[in-house]
């Protein structure tokens, strides 16, 4: 089952690193959150990846280009380009296409840029967060359910999108209210192919029209999880990511 990692927003709150790299690959403990998230997914068994790149997308591309020299050492023949690797360290096993799909393209034109890659049920994620959901149950829930999409439901902060949710049927989906307490899109969603009906172009917004459309119509529904998660849009986000690791908290990794 495909695993789509949304790679490719400009990430402009983070501009110190941002106007290096893209948003995915900032690290955090050393890797970029990317690889975090990858991992998590790689915890419960899925490893094929669908990373949908854009801004600076040639950093993520020669990050996995290089991914086995990086973790080894070698030996290169500079006019042929051959090398022998001295020592292979274990390194992950995953297939990981890396799609162009435009520097300015929006999250629901993103998804639809994959659209001939993704026949069947699929996650999606965004690049920049990290939560121990159980995506082996959260993939069970969306079977038992019927509909076209699910999503995480979380409770950080009201700075966030918010959904009222009856009985795991998502009511609304409204992004960034400005009052108020709900659950909010957490990031981590299950699709079938389904939801390439609700998404128009490169302009379309995942979050807006697609989803809100799709709790109109009683086709999204909650996973409720109430235990860690936390995004990366903000320095601040990196350096609280960070402080975790060092203290060695990492629920995500298992």
């Amino acid at each position: 089952m495909k695993a789509v990692i949304l790679c490719g927003g400009l990430g402009t709150r983070l501009g110190e690193e941002t106007s290096l790299k893209p948003k995915p690959m900032v690290e955090i403990g050393g890797n970029p959150i990317l690889w975090n998230i990858m991992k998590t997914y790689e915890r419960y068994g899925f490893n094929d990846f669908i990373l949908a790149l854009g801004y600076k997308g040639h950093i993520i591309k020669d990050y996995f280009s290089n991914y086995n020299s990086r973790n080894s050492d070698f030996t290169i023949n500079t006019k042929t380009g051959i090398k022998h690797f001295n020592s292979i360290k274990k390194v992950e096993d995953w297939n990981v296409d890396l799609i162009d799909t435009g520097k300015l393209t929006l999250t629901g034109g993103r998804i639809l840029r994959l659209k001939d890659k993704l026949k069947e049920t699929f996650f999606l994620t965004y690049g920049d967060g990290v939560c121990n959901v159980d995506l082996n149950k959260l993939l069970d829930f969306h079977k038992s359910h019927g509909k076209v999409a699910t999503v995480t439901a979380v409770r950080p902060p009201a700075r966030f999108g918010g959904m009222k949710i009856e009985k795991n049927q998502v009511k609304e989906f409204k992004e960034k209210p400005q009052i108020g307490e709900a659950s909010i899109n957490g990031g981590y969603f299950v699709f079938e192919p389904e939801i390439f009906n609700y998404i128009k172009n490169d302009n379309s917004i995942l979050e807006k029209e697609p989803l809100e459309t799709l709790s109109r119509e009683n086709q999204l529904m909650a996973y409720e999880h109430n235990d860690f998660w936390h995004c990366m849009d903000t320095i601040r986000d990196r350096d609280t990511l960070n402080n975790f690791i060092k203290e060695g908290y990492t629920p995500w990794l298992g």
